[in-house]
Formats: structure tokens, C-alpha cells, sequence
């Protein structure tokens, strides 16, 4: 499918990498109901020290339309120690949104759908030979295993990521 390069960031600030290097495809939701909302998160500066923000490479809408945010040699932020060899994959899905980390909102309903999966698919295949040493697959979930004190009682504990989440059809994706 076509990648819509029109939210791509020529931001120098990002620190670039050789192709060689990435390794690692990393499936992300956004946990926002709609691209907007996404890009928006992604432009603010959430790390004072290089001035970036918190963003994947590519962004897929619930209607399939791919769209580069970052370019493939630039590290995006968007998976806390894997950054400088993966590349960021960002569902539009609303996940906990917008209750994130209380303790009762948890469940992460919203399901993917197959134009969704399908332009993913088309994407990894695309990456894949683009860069041949991409070779691994992950969900942020399995990656970012961190628990976090939870917004409504201090005293719960709940994932800090659980994306791409349990309605992710990863059979389908992984075939």
C-alpha cells in the first residue's frame, strides 16, 4: 500500500542510525480514538534534552491509510531500550484511553480492524525488504514490562503498557 509521507518530520534532532541496525518491528497502539490526536501527542516535546517527542515511524488508521511520521533512519521515541534498532508501528486503537493507568479501566476493547491488519501487513512485508536485517516482530506489552502505581489507588499496581493488547490478532499477523 502507499505511505503518505506528509506528516514526515525533517527533524534533525532525532538521532539517525544505519539501516543495518534495526532489527526489531515494534507494534504500538496509540490509545487515542483518531490519527489527530496521535499526531498531535507525537509533536510534543516530551524529552527536554533533544527536543522530541514521543512517536512511532508509521501510524496506521483504522481505515488502512499508512502515514511516515518518522523516517526509518531517525530513532523514534516510542519503546523505552529499544529505540536505536527498531522501528515504531503505531495502531490507532483507543486502548485504556483516556483512563490510561487506573485500575479500572483496564480492558482494551476496541478491536483491530482488517483494513487495519491488512495495511499492516502490506507495511511489514514492504520494511522487510527494504531492511533486511529486520527480522524480529514484538508488541510494546512484551517489550515494556513495567508496572506503575495506578491513578486511581497508589496502592494498585498496572501495566504501564498493555499495547498492542489482547484484541491484537497476532495469528494473522505473524502468518
Amino acid at each position: 500500500g502507499a505511505i503518505d509521507d506528509g506528516a514526515l518530520t525533517k527533524d534533525a534532532r532525532r538521532a539517525t542510525r544505519p539501516s543495518s541496525a534495526i532489527e526489531l518491528g515494534v507494534l504500538d497502539c496509540t490509545e487515542l480514538p483518531d490519527m489527530e490526536m496521535a499526531r498531535e501527542f507525537g509533536e510534543r516535546i516530551h524529552y527536554v534534552g533533544t527536543q522530541t517527542g514521543n512517536s512511532g515511524h508509521y501510524y496506521i488508521d483504522l481505515e488502512g491509510k499508512v502515514v511516515r511520521f518518522v523516517a526509518d533512519p531517525r530513532i523514534a521515541n516510542h519503546t523505552v531500550g529499544y529505540n536505536p534498532r527498531s522501528i515504531g508501528i503505531e495502531l490507532v486503537n483507543t486502548g485504556r484511553y483516556p483512563h490510561w493507568l487506573d485500575s479500572r479501566h483496564q480492558a482494551m476493547e476496541e478491536a483491530y480492524p482488517a483494513l487495519q491488519i491488512d495495511a499492516l501487513v502490506a507495511l511489514l512485508r514492504g520494511l522487510v525488504a527494504q531492511l533486511p536485517t529486520l527480522r524480529w516482530i514484538a508488541g510494546h506489552e512484551d517489550l515494556d514490562v513495567e508496572h506503575v502505581a495506578a491513578t486511581d489507588d497508589v496502592l494498585v499496581q498496572v501495566p504501564r503498557k498493555r499495547d498492542p493488547g489482547p484484541r491484537f490478532p497476532w495469528p494473522a499477523v505473524l502468518a
